[in-house]
């Protein structure tokens, strides 16, 4: 007969995966690689220049307004037509220069960050914890016998 397993050999099990997965929890939001959120100014640019979807690094080119001034920017997007208003971030180090082209994302996106990527992160962790607890579980067991089958 295998060993009997008790209550506070499951009972360690939990508590372990419940610490590990609060400990991350607590640990914020840079453990499972939440990336911060862009810098800068929020301003309205219009689409000079669209891009395909289908190249390999798509860039439009947009026209943004800042303090009263027309500036050219860059935008690292695909699938808009000429005229379509988006909202871009504008960095903070854009500077004052006319001739200076600015580099700008669209606002709503942060590149490499989700906001599903937390709670997706702490329900994966939670079950490796499960299967580490299940594992330990089926190795303290130890094998089983099918008694049906006669194996003595």
């Amino acid at each position: 007969m295998g060993a009997v397993l008790r209550w506070n050999t499951v009972a360690v099990a939990v508590v372990v995966g419940i610490a590990i997965v609060t400990a991350v929890w607590w640990a914020g939001p840079g453990v499972l690689g939440t990336a911060s959120a862009a810098q800068g100014t929020v301003a309205q640019a219009t689409v000079t220049k669209g891009a395909e979807c289908s190249a390999a690094d798509p860039q439009e080119t947009v026209e943004i307004t800042l303090d009263g001034r027309k500036r050219t920017g860059t935008l690292d997007a695909c699938g808009h037509d000429p005229n379509d208003r988006v909202d871009v971030t504008v960095p903070a180090s854009a500077g004052d220069g006319d001739t200076q082209d600015i580099q700008v994302h669209l606002a709503d996106v942060v590149t490499g960050h989700d906001g599903v990527r937390r709670p997706v992160g702490l329900a994966l962790l939670a079950l490796s914890c499960l299967g580490g607890g299940t594992y330990a579980f089926l190795v303290r067991r130890g094998p089983r016998r099918d008694a049906a089958a006669g194996v003595s």
